[in-house]
């Protein structure tokens, strides 16, 4: 965990598994300054650049505190209704409250 995004960046390529991918995830959290930073770090990593985000995405949440409404908002007008409503009983049931 002594590594930073700029010292990965350069070796790192695909791979899908736990061991290359939430190390990875983890480090552009602690590299970042905002949850949205977070994201742009772990996509530019490259590689599994989705498996990636979605990592770092569920790790800045907790640790920044929540997103960001206007990407909370953003992310969810563009699902469908039967997605959203997935996704408002899984924050109501454990009370987040940040959408």
């Amino acid at each position: 965990m002594n590594r930073t995004v700029g010292s990965i960046r350069p070796g790192y390529s695909f791979d899908e598994s736990c061991q290359g991918t939430v190390p990875e995830a983890i480090i552009a959290v602690l590299d970042s300054r905002s949850y949205e930073d977070a994201v742009r770090l772990a996509i530019s990593l490259g590689g599994d650049a989705d498996t990636l985000a979605c990592i770092a995405c569920g790790i800045a949440e907790a640790f920044y505190g929540g997103v960001p409404k206007d990407i909370a908002e953003g992310a969810m007008a563009r699902l469908d209704d039967e997605l959203r409503k997935t996704v408002e009983r899984f924050y109501g049931t454990y009370g987040i409250t940040s959408l």
